[in-house]
Formats: structure tokens, C-alpha cells, sequence
């Protein structure tokens, strides 16, 4: 029956479609910040910490560390174990969830007001007293290396592994986060203690708040849940540069469809010119069957099922993407007109038409991200990461609106540039081989 219930107010919360959220600033006694939106209709909270660093700070040698100690944050933890703690969450009709990516970690908690003391002290417990008992160590340490075997004969990650080892080296982001059948299989529990210390800290913690709860009330709560963590931990690896040549590297893999991804430098979030590169990427290649690639490469053509760009701009490094899967026969043709339309653009930017097109989807949809307690508390914690400000949410669509046609085709001319376009294709793709730009 809670189980429904909860259910239930997830449903009702998300009908609720809407960007005019009053977002308060708190500063729990022990000093943690956090933003709250108080919604007392429904009995329902949603709680997010993220913290920044994660798999970046894995100790030399020791990749996958942090990924795998995430694995195992609820799988045992101070006297229960694996089995009693999700029994726990069971008979609370809550949800707790942990994930690791690039740059952080993320713990998204969904509970009932009536149970939040209980479920609190719950996650408190996974959070700074977990066992890491050798027999779960081992249990999800397989479950890890299982996938890692698994993604080892997909084309679209060996594409992705290919292009972010050449790009970045022996940064962080030049390897997954999972690490390797070898890393993975030498990782012990004092490694696991030693990735938890550095990872989940409180001076990298970001926190949002969404429910059925007061401003007031949240800083205790906070104290209570995160107080016992370390205030610090070890420096963030140094931000680097993307400075692969444009080119195309293969990868020779047997399959009837070869797989390409392909990028080059790409812009910062908080550069002033964001806004404007959105709209260009919209244009080009992130728009779906809108976007000038898809008509390019698909609909004139049929070289592919689907094309698509998009913006990365990561914490230590930002890159513009693309990723396009044709035949081995029509990979090629696939890759020369990308390389032309990216060219095309940078050259004679968008149309006016093109402009108003993007603008009114990227205004019309912002409000429909809104839709419920968790994703409004993911939402703020993501502002928080990137430094924004609670009146973004209501001046954002602003912004869009004042990028101009002449600010989108000059970012268009400097952020396009063809000529350092990185191709690597996984596959037996026809009339290509490994190329280096001239």
C-alpha cells in the first residue's frame, strides 16, 4: 500500500509542469548549504546531494575505485547488511539511489514525510558508516568487470574509450570510470575506505531539497545526515586543453555498421556566449529531425538512422560532439557530409528562421523540465555545481531570447571548426583508413 502511495505522489507532483519554483538559500548550523522549495500539498520530500570530484580523484593505479566503492554504499552498512538494508527501504516505501559519472557523485533519496527521520538516519548510515565487507566487494566487483567485458565488444563504446584516450591522455577523462578487468580485479577494501574518505566530502557537497518540509527544518536534518563527514579532501586534478588534430582514426572491428564519434574543442558553460552556442548546436545537429545534419546525412541521403551534436563542457575540459552509425559501405559519405555541413555553418552561420525555430523550443520546453519534486531537485543541484544563482529559473528563458541572429553566426564562426574535426570509426568502414589532418 505505500508503495502505491508513494507512487501515487510522484504522479500527482509531476502533473505540475512549471519554472516559477520560490527556491530559499539555507545554511545548516553545521554550516552546509542547501536550496530549498518548500511544497506541502503532497506528503512527499526528494532529497539530492551531489558531490564534485568522484572517479577524477581515483588514486593512481587505481581506476574504478570510486565507482565500485558507489556500487557498494548499499550493500551493507553499519550492523546491516546488504539484505536488511534494502528490507529497511522496503518497509519505509522509500528510495535511495547512488551514481557515480565523470565529475561526481550523485545520491537521490524519495521518501514519505511521516517516514523522514527513519529514512534519513538510513541514508546517514550508508553514507558514513558503510561496511565494504569482502563478501559484496567481490559480488559487485564481478558485476563491474562483467560490464566491462560486455563493453569491450560494443562499437560505441570502444568508439568513445578511443577518442577520450587520445584526447586526454593520462587525465581522468582520458579513461572510463569503471576502469579495467585488471585495475578492477587488484582493488582491495582498504581502497574502497580510501575512495570514500576522499570522494564524499562536505566543502564539494551540493544539496537541494523539494517536498513537504520547511526552511527552517532542513539545516538540522542536513547536520544530522552529513555532519560526520570530512570537511575536505584531495585537489581536483588540473583542468586540460583539447587539442586532438583533426583527422580520422579506425578501429577495426567486425561488424556490418561501422560507428563514428567526432568532435573537436568546445565551449565553457559560463562563457558569455553559451546561450548562442546552444542555438547553433540545436540547429546543426541536436534538434532531431529539425537539425541541418539529420537532413543532411538522413533525409537527402539515407546514409544513417540518426546523427546527432552536442555540448560537453565538463568541469576540467569542454569538447562539441558527434555521433553517426552508417554502413561500412556508406560510412565515408556519411563522414564527408558532416564535414561539410559543419563547414557550411561556420561559414554562412543560421538562417533567421532557423533562430526563431530553436529559441521558441528551448523556451517552450524549460518549463516542462520542472515536472516533479526529484527532477526539480536535480535541476538546483546542477545550478549549484555551476555556479548560478536561485533567479536563473526565472530569468533563463531571457537569455535565449536575447541572443541575436549576428550573436549566434559569430559563435557559429568560432566555435564550428571543421578542420579540427576527430573522426573515429569503429567498424570495416569502406575507403577510409587512419588519416591525419593535413
Amino acid at each position: 500500500m505505500r508503495r502505491i502511495l508513494i507512487a501515487l505522489c510522484l504522479t500527482i507532483v509531476a502533473t505540475t509542469a512549471r519554472a516559477d519554483i520560490d527556491i530559499k538559500e539555507v545554511t545548516s548550523p553545521g554550516g552546509i548549504n542547501a536550496w530549498v522549495v518548500e511544497e506541502p500539498e503532497i506528503p512527499f520530500v526528494a532529497l539530492e546531494l551531489r558531490f564534485q570530484g568522484g572517479p577524477v580523484l581515483d588514486l593512481p593505479g587505481k581506476r574504478g575505485a570510486t565507482n565500485l566503492m558507489v556500487g557498494l554504499l548499499e550493500e551493507g552498512s553499519g550492523d546491516m547488511s546488504a539484505q536488511e538494508f534494502q528490507a529497511k527501504l522496503e518497509e519505509l516505501a522509500a528510495s535511495i539511489s547512488f551514481r557515480a559519472t565523470d565529475d561526481t557523485i550523485s545520491v537521490s533519496a524519495r521518501f514519505l514525510t511521516e517516514n523522514k527521520e527513519d529514512v534519513v538516519a538510513l541514508l546517514r548510515q550508508a553514507l558514513v558508516e558503510p561496511r565494504f565487507d569482502q563478501e559484496a566487494l567481490d559480488r559487485v566487483r564481478a558485476q563491474v568487470i562483467s560490464g566491462i567485458a560486455s563493453d569491450a565488444k560494443s562499437p560505441n563504446t570502444i568508439a568513445s574509450d578511443t577518442f577520450s584516450a587520445a584526447a586526454y591522455g593520462d587525465h581522468p577523462y582520458g579513461s572510463a570510470i569503471e576502469g579495467t578487468i585488471e585495475s578492477v580485479g587488484n582493488l582491495t577494501q582498504d581502497d574502497m575506505r580510501d575512495a570514500h574518505r576522499n570522494a564524499l566530502v562536505r566543502d564539494r557537497l551540493y544539496v537541494a531539497v523539494v517536498g513537504d518540509t520547511t526552511a527552517e527544518t532542513v539545516g538540522g536534518l542536513l547536520d544530522d545526515l552529513l555532519g560526520d563527514l570530512p570537511q575536505d579532501g584531495p585537489p581536483l586534478p588540473e583542468n586540460i586543453t583539447y587539442d586532438m588534430a583533426g583527422g580520422i582514426t579506425v578501429v577495426d572491428f567486425d561488424t556490418p555498421q561501422s560507428v563514428a564519434l567526432f568532435g573537436h574543442g568546445g565551449m565553457k558553460r559560463d562563457d558569455e556566449d553559451f546561450f548562442a552556442a546552444v542555438i547553433v548546436n540545436r540547429v546543426l545537429g541536436a534538434g532531431g529531425f529539425e537539425s541541418r545534419l539529420m537532413t543532411e546525412v538522413r533525409e537527402k541521403r539515407g546514409l544513417t538512422y540518426g546523427i546527432s551534436s552536442f555540448l560537453v563542457p565538463r568541469f576540467h575540459a569542454e569538447v562539441m560532439l558527434g555521433r553517426v552509425a552508417s554502413s561500412n559501405e556508406t560510412i565515408a559519405e556519411a563522414i564527408e557530409v558532416t564535414r561539410s555541413e559543419w563547414a557550411r555553418m561556420a561559414e554562412d552561420g543560421i538562417t533567421a528562421e532557423e533562430l526563431e525555430v530553436a529559441k521558441t523550443y528551448m523556451t517552450g520546453e524549460y518549463p516542462l523540465r520542472f515536472d516533479g519534486n526529484a527532477e526539480i531537485a536535480k535541476i538546483m543541484v546542477g545550478m549549484q555545481m555551476i555556479g548560478l544563482t536561485p533567479e536563473y529559473v526565472t530569468n533563463r528563458n531571457d537569455f535565449v531570447e536575447a541572443v541575436t541572429l549576428e550573436d549566434a553566426n559569430r559563435v557559429a564562426a568560432e566555435l564550428l571548426q571543421p578542420e579540427n574535426l576527430h573522426f573515429v570509426v569503429v567498424g570495416k568502414p569502406v575507403g577510409l583508413e587512419n588519416t591525419p589532418s593535413e
